[in-house]
């Protein structure tokens, strides 16, 4: 291996989560003023991720009242404290630079829908309807609720009909 990608492979961290374009992130970034250090928040969405390794930067764009604010971090830079990923974009571009001409909600990014489980089919493999089992459970109690105001409503249970034997 060259010694150039050594050098780089000790750059790199780990502790970085994964994320990608349209991702909203929230950036520590460790600013030093004079001689005292302190860690400034940048909460944005990701626009651009560039180049590869120890050299990679993303662009992230944030708007500050009505004016929107990119800046270009080094991932591995070491005055990057942490960075945590707020929010999962839906987008198809790796690279979103049409977000600048966009304002207000049409800026918006859609979030990702986190997975509901494996679907069910409403037919067996053999082309009938799933078999559900019936069992005898019992009824939920019904409310009944007196009064007119949605704020000032009472809720009196009443017990479940004894059934007839």
């Amino acid at each position: 291996m060259d010694k150039l990608k050594l050098i780089e492979q000790t750059v790199i961290r780990d502790d970085i989560p994964h994320f990608t374009a349209g991702d909203t992130i929230n950036v520590h970034y460790r600013v030093r003023e004079g001689d005292k250090e302190r860690i400034q928040q940048y909460k944005g969405v990701v626009i651009n991720e560039r180049g590869s390794g120890a050299n990679k930067t993303v662009t992230v764009r944030k708007m500050s009242g009505n004016i929107g604010v990119e800046r270009i971090f080094p991932l591995y830079s070491p005055f990057i404290a942490k960075i945590e990923v707020s929010k999962k974009g839906k987008v198809r571009r790796s690279k979103l630079f049409y977000l600048r001409k966009l304002r207000g909600k049409a800026a918006r990014i859609q979030e990702k829908v986190k997975g509901q489980g494996p679907v069910q089919a409403d037919v067996d493999i053999d082309g009938q309807p799933p078999v559900q089992a019936e069992a005898e459970s019992p009824k939920p109690a019904q409310a009944e609720v007196k009064g007119q105001g949605s704020a000032q409503a009472e809720v009196k249970e009443q017990p479940p009909a004894a059934e007839e034997s």
